[in-house]
């Protein structure tokens, strides 16, 4: 058994950082967090965890973190995350994403952090030929978002040949749903995730839900992803810090999927199923650059990770982004 060392979550206060401080804390691990609260939220750190309201970027403030808290690993998830912003904003993805990442990493060499556990995405796949997409993979982005990710997986490859520091990369496919006991969700206004939208719709606050293209090759014209429940994410993120400090000098990159797929229908059905009711639907065209199908075999981090999802199933996805979505509109009217 290793020790557990402390852990600085960066963008701790967003939808997948808050819930990997939850599985970090349930884990046993000290835990403290950096947000600039940009798209975060103060209420989601839980009260008992040191926070820091600041910048990935500011070195002085990520070096006294580090001595403060004695950090030991850097589970980062800061960063932006729309892609079609990215197009439109090529700029803001690679500062936020790639140049801020560069000075967390220099932060954590210079610190002398051994682990640093990172946020990537299938985005860096681009429109694979094949599905399911394995991580060898090419590797070819088509969008900013996705090569802003691939960058900083090229820097901590680089930076991890250099300097006594492993890393994972997970690479997620689409993430969803919310805490089990409600203690966090996701809760960004205005929110693009398909199922956020969909339920969302269900309790009224979005008139429809926008399907976007349904001429795709897949079974009922819409498009295929594989959704993954956001707290088994978070726990695999906490089965690879343990990984990396049980062998400090291997490093592991990982998808992060069921290694099945739902179709945009697919889910809209689960969420009139799960809500007894049915949502307003608008077909519309495809947006430019959206595979047909992005499911992963997830064969990598299950043989290397004592990983066994406990969520996946999407009418589970959907109850748990339902029963958080409730308790986001109540205290949002308090």
């Amino acid at each position: 058994m290793t020790m557990k060392l402390p852990v600085l979550v960066t963008g701790g206060a967003g939808y997948i950082g808050s819930h990997a401080v939850l599985a970090l804390q349930d884990a046993g691990w000290p835990v403290a967090v950096i947000d600039n609260l940009v798209t975060g939220f103060r209420w989601a750190v839980p009260d008992d965890v040191p926070f820091y309201e600041g910048d990935i970027e500011d070195g002085a403030l990520l070096a006294r973190i580090v001595a403060e808290q004695q950090i030991g690993a850097i589970m980062h998830f800061a960063g932006s995350v729309v892609v079609p912003e990215s197009v439109s904003d090529p700029l803001k993805y690679y500062h936020n994403n790639t140049a801020k990442t560069r000075s967390l990493i220099a932060s954590a060499v210079a610190g002398g952090v051994k682990h640093f556990i990172f946020s990537s995405t299938a985005a860096t796949y681009g429109i694979p030929e094949v599905s399911p997409v394995t991580e060898d993979t090419p590797q070819v982005p088509i969008n900013p978002y996705g090569m802003s990710k691939l960058m900083s997986e090229y820097m901590l490859r680089d930076t991890a040949a250099a300097h006594p520091i492993n890393f994972c990369a997970l690479r997620y496919f689409n993430v969803a749903g919310a805490d089990p006991r409600a203690r966090t969700g996701q809760s960004t206004a205005g929110a693009t995730h398909l199922i956020k939208v969909a339920v969302e719709a269900a309790l009224g606050k979005r008139a429809k839900v926008d399907v976007f293209g349904t001429d795709f090759d897949t079974p009922d014209g819409t498009g295929v992803r594989d959704y993954i429940h956001v707290s088994d994410l978070a726990a695999a993120h906490v089965l690879a810090l343990e990984a990396l400090t049980e062998q400090p000098d291997r490093s592991l990159t990982m998808n992060c999927g069921y290694g099945r797929g739902y179709s945009v229908l697919e889910v809209l059905d689960a969420v009139d199923r799960v809500t007894n009711q049915q949502i307003v639907r608008v077909m519309g065209p495809r947006r430019p650059g959206d595979p047909d199908s992005l499911i992963s075999d997830n064969r990598r981090i299950k043989a290397t990770l004592p990983w066994v999802p406990q969520y996946a199933d999407l009418d589970t996805i959907v109850a748990h982004a339902l029963q958080w979505e409730r308790k986001l509109g109540e205290f949002r009217s308090d």
